[in-house]
């Protein structure tokens, strides 16, 4: 892949759901938003991006994903749209639909958080695997990029996609990298071929939308 691939990818959570209220590890269940909690977020993830214009679009399969971009209202008619298995939430395996009351006493589950989320869940991934799926992805919006000569794009996915791309992108540690519910990061990003972090540089970043103090 040619060197001097320049885009801002804009990257948003998915909207609340009644899981996130009762603080449910979700993972790949396919559980919808709900209203009317949903909307205040919504609707303030639509003003935030409302004038802007993307060229592409990626979003999570999911249907809390597939729900938090059509009330986003960013997707243009004739957009290139593509549902993007590989921007699901990291798969929590056994720990899906239990919330940390259930789960605390469990010893796999204390060296789990002790490893800050890197080891293997029973029956699901570990932060390895959610990494190397989103390399892919991201080598793959690159050439897209390059191809079809996209400048912004849109990625609507999960807290914790955007948790590893912000320690990707960002040099922040694993507590530091959340997002709330229909709020994201927005990212200038370069790639020069193998130099770097699998070739991307992050030149600024900002939140999604822009605190009411933030100054330009």
């Amino acid at each position: 892949m040619a060197d001097g691939i320049d885009v801002e990818l804009v990257v948003v959570r998915h909207g609340i759901t009644a899981w996130n209220i009762e603080r449910r590890y979700q993972g790949q269940r396919d559980i919808p938003l709900l209203f009317p909690d949903a909307e205040e977020g919504l609707l303030a993830l639509r003003e935030a991006l409302a004038g802007e214009r993307f060229d592409a679009v990626y979003t999570s399969d999911l249907q809390r994903c597939q729900q938090t971009l059509e009330w986003a209202q960013a997707a243009a008619p004739g957009m290139p749209l593509r549902l993007e298995p590989r921007l699901r939430e990291l798969n929590f395996g056994e720990y899906e639909g239990k919330v940390y009351d259930e789960l605390k006493h469990l010893p796999h589950y204390r060296a789990w958080i002790d490893s800050v989320g890197e080891l293997q869940i029973p029956g699901g991934e570990s932060a390895a695997e959610l990494r190397s799926r989103l390399d892919a992805w991201l080598f793959d919006m690159a050439t897209d990029v390059q191809r079809h000569g996209y400048r912004k794009v849109l990625a609507v996915t999960h807290g914790g996609v955007i948790r590893e791309l912000r320690r990707r992108f960002e040099t922040i540690d694993f507590w530091e990298g959340v997002v709330n519910q229909a709020q994201g990061r927005r990212w200038q990003l370069e790639y020069h071929g193998e130099s770097g972090k699998g070739g991307w540089l992050c030149r600024c970043s900002s939140a999604v939308p822009e605190p009411a103090n933030e100054t330009l």
